[in-house]
Formats: C-alpha cells, structure tokens, sequence
C-alpha cells in the first residue's frame, strides 16, 4: 500500500465540516418580510397645530381668555402652578395630576364641552370634554423635568398638551 491510497481511505473516511446556509437564509428572508410590512406602518410624522399670524391692527384688550384655559406653568426653582394654584415641584407631579383629573371629572359633570363640539354626538363624551392643558417653562429648564411633567398630565387625562414657547418673566 502506497501513502496515496493511505491518504485516500483517510479522507473518504472523515467527515468533512459543511454549513447548510439554507436555513440561515429562510430565516432572513421571512425577517426581511417583517421588516417590510412593518415600516410603512410606524408613524413618521405628528400632526403639530399652529396658530395663525393675527391681524396686527387687531384690538386685543377686548379679548377675553376661556375660562376653562388650564396653563400649568414650571418655575425655575422647579415648582408647578396650575393657573395660579401651587401644587408641587416637578420632582413629585402628583399633586398636580390629581387636581387636573379632578378637574376633568368636574367638567364631565357639567359638560364642559370644547368649543363647536357641544352638538357633536357621534363622539364619546370624553372625547367632547375641554381637557386642553398648556404647559409654560423657561428655556433654561432640563428637557427631563418638563417631560414629567408633560406625562402627569397625560396621566390624569389630557388631550392635547400645547407648549408655550415665550419664557416666563424672572
């Protein structure tokens, strides 16, 4: 016996290591699918509602605000005030989620609709109910504390929550 055909036994009689790829391939095609379907799907864009430009020869003094405009406003030692009324700092919001929830279930009792949406009944009530919120900080202020604040009013049920953008006199 030559050491060729030693060589040859050996090699016929070994495995030889071979990746099956066609699993592996399955499985990222079914993943570019999920990936395809689901992109169109993710929102890519929110709707921000600007105010129009008003007439400056516009009389303001005759104009009178809502009464049921609630404006949360952040000083900037951290402390909230919903209109005028104290009610906490930003590192314990609860306070202030409680009065709005509260004051949200008061104007469901008496109807407290938004504006040309008193007669609207293909609506569910609380979808008809004033629950606009602005919220007023310096620009000086963390971007983290006015998002708690901005979620405990989304907790106790406001929609939509504007932002105001002038800075509070100091």
């Amino acid at each position: 016996m030559s050491m060729g055909d030693e060589l040859e036994k050996r090699s016929s009689t070994t495995a030889q290591p071979y990746i099956n790829v066609t699993p592996l391939i399955d499985v990222l095609l079914v993943l570019l699918i999920i990936f395809m379907v689901v992109t169109p799907l993710k929102p890519s864009k929110f709707q921000a509602d600007i105010p129009t430009q008003r007439d400056p020869n516009e009389d303001l003094s005759k104009l009178k605000p809502n009464p049921l405009t609630l404006v949360v406003s952040i000083a900037p030692d951290l402390s909230i005030k919903l209109n005028q009324d104290s009610l906490g700092s930003v590192n314990d919001p609860t306070p202030l989620a409680q009065k709005l929830a509260l004051t949200f279930q008061q104007r469901k009792d008496q109807r407290a609709y938004k504006i040309g949406m008193e007669n609207r009944t293909d609506l569910k009530e609380d979808e008809r109910i004033e629950k606009t919120v602005f919220v007023k900080a310096p620009r000086a202020l963390h971007y983290g504390d006015v998002v708690k604040v901005i979620d405990a009013i989304k907790g106790a049920g406001a929609n939509p929550v504007g932002l105001q953008v002038d800075d509070l006199p100091q």
